[in-house]
């Protein structure tokens, strides 16, 4: 299983996330970088456990304003792959973080609904991470889908050829909670092979991450877990993702 370190980017700066109450985030206090500024954050992820794949939720463009260009080019130039949610809406939205080499994070409690995804995965191919957004299990938004499970809502973006998949429960970000998802991710990566099954929100040390493991889970999205010092680079290696 891959290990993906999460930057929540805010007014420039990576802060923590805890239960997906953004009026809440703070710049990030870690164990591993002296600053909050992204190169910075990435950078000590890097160095301290090898790990230069990220997860990078850009929550100004989340909320509706510009998205973070100059951050995205600089990490890209230091040499970090990205996954990029930056509040696609629909196809209008999606190219330029392509054209940018970043892999295309459409979140349920963003894009426009089934047949805006529908577009941007004709477009994108696996270049799209579809986010399942949920909120103590429940789907944040769930427009457009006829149904509003979470289930339905991921099987129908299977359907429209959504290829990989992350599970999302905002509300066990930064909690210490564990990640409550497993069944679905069980059901998910048994249900649909050929979708990769990511899964965030909640990790705490590596019996979440092989609880994860087992249940069919691909990546996991970690930050808290890394900052405070609970997950070390022996534990990944445990799990199969550690840097040389």
């Amino acid at each position: 299983m891959r290990i993906l370190p999460v930057l929540d980017l805010l007014n420039g700066l990576v802060v923590r996330g805890v239960a997906g109450r953004r009026h809440d985030y703070r710049p990030i206090v870690s164990r591993l970088a002296s600053s909050p500024a992204p190169l910075d954050v990435a950078e000590a992820f890097a160095r301290h456990f090898g790990l230069r794949d990220l997860y990078l939720a850009d929550l100004d463009a989340i909320a509706g304003s510009p998205q973070a260009w100059p951050t995205y080019v600089a990490l890209r130039g230091a040499g970090f792959h990205l996954q990029v949610d930056a509040g696609v809406r629909d196809l209008r939205s999606a190219p330029g973080l392509r054209e940018a080499g970043v892999e295309v994070v459409v979140g349920l409690e963003t894009v426009a609904g089934p047949q805006a995804l529908g577009e941007i995965v004709r477009a994108l191919g696996e270049r799209l991470v579809f986010s399942l957004d949920l909120r103590d299990g429940a789907p944040l938004r769930e427009r457009g889908w006829r149904e509003a499970d979470a289930w339905s809502i991921a099987s129908g973006a299977v359907a429209l050829g959504v290829r990989r998949l992350l599970v999302l429960d905002l509300a066990r970000v930064g909690v210490g909670g564990g990640t409550g998802t497993e069944a679905l991710c069980a059901r998910l990566a048994a249900t649909f092979p050929e979708v990769e099954v990511s899964a965030g929100g909640g990790v705490r040390g590596l019996a979440d991450l092989q609880r994860l493991a087992a249940a069919g889970v691909r990546a996991a999205l970690v930050a808290s877990a890394l900052h405070d010092g609970t997950l070390t680079r022996a534990d990944l290696a445990l799990i199969g993702d550690a840097g040389s």
